[in-house]
């Protein structure tokens, strides 16, 4: 049951970021790699979201973030997908391309690993958040890691986990800001 409650929490904060990007009359983009479009997901759950999420770049593959938010492949094959350097790049790339105040991104791994994933444990995640204009944006990201009593948590557990913490993380920034 704790990937419905994760879940619920989740959707908890999507709707309290809507309303505060809707009372502040600001707008958010996501760049999401694992979490695959499931921030997004949540966001468009809540009624009023149009009005303040531009949208979402789901690069999932390093082609993806290499096209879709110009990441160069050299950035990526230097510091790997699963990276604070990309992490940034992610945010950051979302908030060039879209135009917004703020963003976030999501990259990690939940699972299962492959070659190019040595090295790097089952429920790594950088959450990178990002706010300003296309000429001057701030970002920072932090590395969490998702287990249970030493144990990595289940693939959707990680992907649930990651949008609620992303979404804490930027709530916390606007608020502070």
């Amino acid at each position: 049951m704790r990937d419905k409650k994760t879940a619920e929490k989740a959707e908890s904060l999507a709707g309290e970021l809507v309303k505060l990007l809707t009372e502040r009359e600001e707008s958010i983009a996501l760049s999401e790699s694992c979490t695959g479009g499931l921030a997004a997901s949540y966001l468009c759950r809540i009624s009023g979201a149009s009005k303040v999420f531009w949208g979402s770049f789901v690069s999932y593959s390093i082609e993806a973030k290499n096209k879709m938010l110009e990441i160069p492949m050299e950035s990526i094959n230097k510091y790997n997908p699963v990276s604070r350097e990309i992490a940034l790049a992610m945010a950051e790339g979302a908030i060039k391309k879209s135009g917004v105040n703020w963003a976030f991104s999501i990259t990690g791994l939940a699972g299962p690993v492959s070659d190019k994933d040595e090295g790097i444990p089952v429920g790594t995640v950088w959450i990178a958040t990002a706010n300003g204009n296309t000429a001057s944006i701030n970002s920072d990201a932090e590395l969490y890691f998702f287990e249970d009593e030493g144990k990595p948590l289940s693939r959707n557990e990680i992907r649930e986990a990651a949008c609620a913490e992303a979404f804490k993380r930027i709530i916390k920034l606007i608020r502070d800001m």
